[in-house]
């Protein structure tokens, strides 16, 4: 996403990904519990969570950006959740849900309120999903809102019917594994029809939800966002009485604050900010294994040596990633294997990260027609990421570790949006990037970044800029066997059939390379000690309504 602490910019991926054939899944890093049964403002005060970036909107089907969903994670609720500190489902605004065939049924919770006083019922979701999707409805928000997420996540639903005031029914054109999941996503975020209806262009300044805080005021200027509890949040919390997000755009400043206790909360740390707060003495770190991956893509699309699976090969085991790993990320990281994290069903634990080895690179380059070796350009972002925390160092390293076996590598150094639209449109030979799943689904890597979402032709294992549909396959790879096993799992609704084809998916991508496999990074938060009930999550947050101080 762009503007987002975790994840790369869905805007330009999604794109590419969301017309008729796309459906694959896609936020965020942190989790409170969220659930039935509450009835909030008990504990009281003010939280602060303090972030390198202010948000853009608070419109949910008007953005991609992880800076603007931490804030509505708080207004809104959607009508399946992820459990606390899990990557499993659990009742949102729908109380039972099911998945059968082509066809969910989901019953909806009674007596919820808007905050504006409306009840929620099917007649919000309908709004809700036709101002995303149905280009005839007077209210659609059309491609100019980014609202690229809709067909992304809802690309494979034919059809979506109320019964009654409290069920929804979606019948979907195939049988489609991930469906629950992209529910949970921040994206489809329920909506008020009649905000909708009357005054549709302000939900992004002055949003409406059923979440546990209310929104209250913004100011840009400062980049500071006000939320006050909601006394009738349907679900358990809210703990305190106003939460409120502000801008500190220096990692080393944020952490600094939290130290001196003028915030409770703060996200977007790098390595060196991460060491101020284990150090502050007031102030927790809060770690655990990122589902994320970071990478750097073959352009095979462009650059004609990169289609030589040996060539991709050689250069995987050229560049010294344990060293990256150790060196850069100072150990907060581990080395990838494959495109899939630990933590993802179908994670292939018989493959290990390519060893470094310059002389068996030489032989394969060599073997491939390039003992004398070639040349391309790297593309980096200047801006630091989560899973590139230092990022034009490290592809200083790589540009060395290449010269070592006869590559030269020139550097094309970009900032974050510039450098966004330029990978976007394929013109980089190779180029770093990384990805943070929003359902903790498969699907969302292998179909979101490395299926064509095109045929497959015949006789060779890419596809020319021009025929590729999603271009978040910046490697533009189209393997016909690694296409059809995801596809399969698309398809499968057995656990245990999909964790296999998703494993065969990985040995193949380990084995042709389409990346340079990088790393897994860990996911952090700084949490001062006066809080508490926080916790961290590998998805779906931050959620603050079980925050107390």
């Amino acid at each position: 996403m762009a503007s987002r602490d975790n994840v790369t910019d869905r805007r330009s991926f999604l794109k590419a990904a969301g017309g008729a054939t796309a459906a694959a899944t896609l936020a965020g890093c942190l989790g409170g519990e969220q659930g039935d049964g509450g009835n909030g403002g008990d504990g009281g005060g003010s939280l602060t969570y303090s972030r390198g970036k202010d948000s853009s909107t608070l419109d949910p089907q008007a953005t991609t950006s992880g800076e603007d969903a931490k804030v509505m994670n708080q207004i809104f609720d959607r009508l399946i959740h992820f459990k606390p500190g899990k990557t499993s489902l659990k009742k949102g605004l729908a109380k039972e849900y099911k998945l059968e065939g082509k066809q969910a049924k989901l019953t909806l919770q009674e007596g919820v309120k808007f905050h504006n006083g409306e009840e929620f019922t099917a007649d919000d979701f309908i709004a809700t999903y036709r101002r995303f999707l149905d280009s005839e409805y007077e209210h659609y928000v059309g491609e100019s809102n980014a609202s690229v997420y809709g067909p992304y996540l809802l690309g494979k639903v034919k059809d979506v019917k109320k019964n009654g005031k409290y069920e929804l029914t979606f019948d979907i054109k195939q049988k489609y594994a991930p469906f629950l999941a992209n529910l949970a996503v921040f994206a489809l975020a329920v909506l008020s029809k009649k905000q909708i209806e009357n005054d549709g262009g302000n939900i992004g300044k002055k949003p409406i939800g059923t979440g546990a805080f209310e929104f209250k005021n913004w100011n840009s200027g400062n980049g500071t966002i006000r939320l006050k509890a909601n006394g009738d949040y349907w679900g358990k919390g809210p703990h305190v009485d106003e939460v409120v997000f502000e801008e500190i755009q220096q990692n080393s400043t944020r952490a600094q604050s939290l130290g001196n206790g003028e915030t409770h909360i703060v996200d977007g740390l790098g390595v060196q900010a991460a060491k101020q707060v284990e150090n502050s003495g007031n102030a927790k770190l809060k770690k655990q294994e990122g589902m994320n991956v970071g990478y750097m893509a073959f352009n095979m699309g462009r650059v004609k040596e990169f289609r030589k699976k040996k060539v991709r090969k050689a250069i995987s085991h050229a560049i010294n990633t344990k060293a990256i790993v150790e060196n850069i990320y100072k150990g907060m990281a581990v080395q990838a294997s494959q495109p899939l994290p630990p933590g993802i069903m179908g994670y292939n634990e018989s493959l290990d990260p390519y060893p470094h080895d310059k002389q068996k690179a030489r032989r394969l380059l060599e073997e491939a027609g390039h003992g004398d070796g070639f040349e391309f350009e790297l593309a980096t972002m200047t801006n630091p990421r989560p899973y590139f925390p230092s990022p034009v160092q490290t592809a200083n390293t790589v540009k060395s570790n290449l010269n070592e076996v006869g590559i030269n590598v020139s550097i094309n150094k970009q900032s974050w949006d510039p450098y966004l639209t330029y990978t976007g449109k394929g013109k980089h030979d190779a180029c770093f990037l990384g990805w943070m799943t929003d359902n903790a689904d498969p699907d969302n890597f292998y179909y979101a970044l490395l299926h064509p979402q095109t045929d497959a032709p015949q006789d060779q294992d890419w596809v020319s800029w021009d025929k590729l549909e999603n271009t978040s396959n910046r490697a533009a790879w189209a393997n016909a066997e690694f296409m059809d096993l995801v596809e399969k799992g698309q398809k499968n609704y057995d656990k245990g059939k999909r964790k296999e084809l998703y494993k065969q998916a990985g040995k193949i991508t380990h084995d042709e390379a389409p990346w340079v496999f990088v790393t897994h990074t860990e996911t952090m938060r700084g949490v001062h000690n006066d809080v508490k009930n926080f916790t961290l999550a590998p998805i779906s947050g931050p959620f603050l309504n079980q925050v107390k101080l």
